[in-house]
């Protein structure tokens, strides 16, 4: 049967074979259904102006400030851990992306989605959705309060959990400039184990996906604080997921 520690040694011999390297390998034999979901053909070619005339169109008047608080959506407060997520949207320039439309989607405390496809045996928060936005101000600042995220297994293999992850969507200045990627908390012992962040076998690029604890976000006696910045280009850019890629 398989275990953790093979899957682990898999990872430490493709990080060595592969050193720093900031874009995840497609085929990453440990993630196992990398080998079904990376593309093995060339790209089809598309006209953007044509896919932008129907495309969704954000602005100011559609994004509420209130929906960048997943605690108050719901009729209630949620069961779990309150926390503030905040960071910076920057260019490889190191400045701010303003008006950008910051999306995220996460588990509950109990890591549960809600979702159809979930349904592992863990309880859902009728008071919590695991869903909110906002956009970015005039310094390239976000920030949101939600509950810290619960893992979750994901039968990749035996065994497996899914690190607390925080997935975050970006848009630029149209729609077909959407960016997703994922964010990870400090100290987890999983994040080690996880093969969808374990593919990109860069060290420093991994660890650009871990957000650090913020004191001076904290609030007493209400919430911890967590940074999170994302660099859009450049040789310090955030990893971004491909279009087709995981959002487990």
């Amino acid at each position: 049967m398989e275990s953790q520690e093979l899957i682990s040694k898999e990872m430490a011999d493709l990080h060595a074979s592969r050193p720093g390297l900031s874009q995840p390998l497609l085929d990453f034999p440990p993630y196992r259904s990398s080998v079904l979901r990376h593309p093995t053909r060339d790209p089809r070619p598309a006209d953007p102006e044509g896919a932008e005339l129907v495309a969704p169109v954000f602005g100011h008047s559609d994004v509420d400030p209130l929906e960048a608080d997943l605690t108050i959506q719901s009729g209630g407060e949620p069961i779990g851990e309150r926390i503030v997520v905040s960071g910076r949207i920057l260019d490889g320039a190191g400045r701010p992306v303003r008006g950008q439309l910051v999306e995220i989607w996460q588990a509950n405390a109990a890591g549960r989605y809600v979702h159809q496809r979930d349904q592992h045996p863990a309880p859902l928060d009728p008071h919590f959705t695991g869903l909110g936005r906002c956009l970015t101000d005039d310094g390239g600042g976000y920030r949101f309060t939600t509950i810290k995220p619960g893992p979750y297994p994901w039968r990749n293999h035996r065994n497996a959990w899914r690190p607390a992850h925080i997935h975050f969507s970006l848009f630029g200045t149209d729609f077909t400039q959407r960016m997703i990627t994922q964010m990870y908390f400090p100290g987890d012992p999983l994040v080690a184990l996880d093969p969808i962040l374990q593919s990109i076998t860069g060290e420093d690029a991994r660890a650009r996906l871990v957000a650090s604890y913020d004191h001076d976000l904290s609030e007493h006696e209400w919430v911890l604080g967590y940074r999170w910045d994302i660099v859009l280009t450049g040789s310090h850019a955030t990893y971004v997921e491909p279009e087709d890629g995981d959002h487990d």
